[in-house]
């Protein structure tokens, strides 16, 4: 005889039970909203790679960073683009620049938000590289006080997070050090700790102008094919003095982000990165699938699958969804 003493379907019958049981919410103050920042005023460029995305200025970043708060959203990352490139990637630590002044203004103007502040080269150098270049090849111990000066700038302007995302072995510790050298202990780094050699990066390049100007980044960003070097990078990382670790991209990684919260304690950020967006934008557009349905899926699988935070450019979008129900 068929033995149906438990039956999962009872747990299923109603919106209210399957309410009652829910293992797994997603929530406002678990997203963080990306925001691109451009030299000049008053402009609002659409990013063609990214629909529903723009370019700012300054200070219609600041704008867009009220109407995230409003919204309950808990912080930004802020991403620019230079007035000017060099071979060393100097406009990232110069004051001057739309990532510091954009940090030094949403932080006056929107006081409640967490400011993070992106801690790379690639967008700066001449070489679309995260580091010093010696040949063809980063200099990975002559980029660290560079990504240090980044960091350290970035603080200076207000970030209360910086993110470094070049994968050079030992940023986190450098970081670190100069930033309290300096007075800033209390600066949070969330490391990009985990960051693989992705393809689906390629509409945030179009975004921000950063594709290499020769070869690529698998020197140093991680093979995809790769699960265990991510928890040895990332326990280097919590050694060096991270405090929140970050898997890049999200979605063909759960399995890492998975592993990632089974053997470590600190707290766990995954990036929805652009190729991730743009793929629903465009499966939307051409109306293959329920936009709405899809993302706040995709989302609570970064949720279920051990991530507290989620760096996404459906933030907006996911807290006015969550905030109609």
């Amino acid at each position: 005889m068929l033995d149906l003493t438990y039956r999962p379907r009872r747990l299923r019958t109603s919106p209210m039970m399957r309410a009652l049981v829910h293992e797994t919410s997603l929530e406002i103050n678990d997203l963080i909203y990306p925001i691109f920042v451009v030299p000049g005023s008053k402009i609002k460029e659409p990013i063609d790679t990214l629909p529903g995305q723009y370019r700012c200025s300054v200070d219609v970043a600041v704008e867009v960073a009220k109407e995230v708060a409003a919204l309950g959203i808990p912080g930004v990352e802020i991403f620019g683009i230079p007035t000017y490139k060099d071979e060393q990637g100097s406009s990232a630590w110069d004051m001057s620049q739309p990532v510091q002044q954009a940090i030094t203004a949403i932080r006056h103007n929107c006081p409640e938000l967490i400011v993070v502040g992106d801690v790379c080269l690639c967008q700066y150098t001449s070489t679309g590289h995260c580091g010093c270049v010696e040949g063809h090849d980063v200099d990975n111990d002559k980029t660290l006080p560079l990504i240090a000066q980044v960091a350290l700038s970035q603080a200076e302007a207000g970030a209360q997070v910086v993110a470094p995302s070049d994968m050079m072995d030992g940023r986190v510790a450098m970081i670190r050090e100069t930033l309290d050298d300096h007075g800033f202990s209390k600066v949070t780094i969330m490391s990009y700790a985990a960051k693989y050699a992705s393809a689906y990066y390629g509409p945030f390049r179009g975004a921000v102008n950063s594709a290499p100007e020769f070869g690529d980044r698998k020197g140093y960003q991680m093979d995809p094919a790769n699960r265990l070097e991510a928890l040895r990078e990332i326990e280097l990382d919590i050694r060096e003095g991270t405090d929140i670790i970050m898997i890049k991209p999200a979605l063909s990684y759960l399995d890492v982000v998975r592993e990632a919260r089974d053997n470590f304690d600190c707290p766990l950020a995954v990036y929805n990165v652009s190729g991730e967006y743009a793929m629903v934008k465009a499966a939307a557009q051409a109306g293959l699938i329920d936009e709405k349905r899809i993302v706040l899926e995709s989302l609570t699988s970064m949720k279920r699958a051990g991530a507290k935070i989620i760096i996404t450019y459906h933030a907006m979008d996911v807290a006015r969804w969550l905030l109609e129900k």
